[in-house]
């Protein structure tokens, strides 16, 4: 997914300075998107030289640079281009998986502090996400469409840290089940 897309996005929600977008970015969409402010600011600049956001100097910017970006036309026209094109799913690409294969295939490699380290980092996010479902959809009130989807995707990065945090711990129980154990091979050796 292109950055231009999902700060479209972004700005479609709410036309922000590229300060505010940032900051908003990285608690919203930067959970499943992630940029560094610089390259904001950059696409923010390619999206205006090609016509589909435009900016204006904020009114409370004085003296300084700041603009406010919004979406235009040819903006809410790409994105609803890119948005019905059909795209594959994400595939699983970590150094971890690579890293347990080794050890497998050779003998114990000490992962044990890794996995544990991932695991802390997963409840950790695990529990930002919990906070936000709390703070931003109190139980019983009766959502609006743009935050039962927004609810909805906070959802799958629940479930997510909460599959990666049961894995790791599975991990962690059979790496202390095998430790000590002989490989194949080590066997045929």
């Amino acid at each position: 997914m292109p950055l231009a897309h999902a700060l479209m996005t972004s700005l479609l929600e709410k036309s922000s300075s590229g300060y505010d977008l940032a900051r908003r970015f990285d608690k919203s969409i930067g959970f499943f998107w992630h940029a560094t402010h610089q390259q904001i600011y950059r696409e923010l600049a390619r999206m205006e030289t090609t016509g589909w956001i435009d900016s204006m100097a904020a009114p409370d910017g004085g003296r300084t640079r700041k603009r406010v970006y919004r979406v235009l036309d040819a903006g809410r026209d790409e994105l609803l281009a890119w948005a019905a094109t059909p795209t594959e799913p994400s595939e699983l690409r970590d150094d971890l998986m690579v890293r347990l294969r080794a050890d497998a295939a050779i003998g114990p490699l000490g992962l044990r502090p890794e996995l544990q380290r991932r695991a802390a980092l997963h409840a950790q996010r695990l529990a930002a996400y919990q906070a936000i479902e709390t703070r931003d959809f109190p139980a019983g009130e009766t959502p609006s469409r743009e935050a039962a989807l927004q609810r909805h995707i906070l959802r799958l990065g629940v479930r997510y840290e909460e599959g990666w945090l049961e894995w790791t711990r599975e991990a962690l129980t059979l790496l202390a089940q095998w430790d000590g154990v002989a490989t194949g091979g080590d066997q045929a050796a």
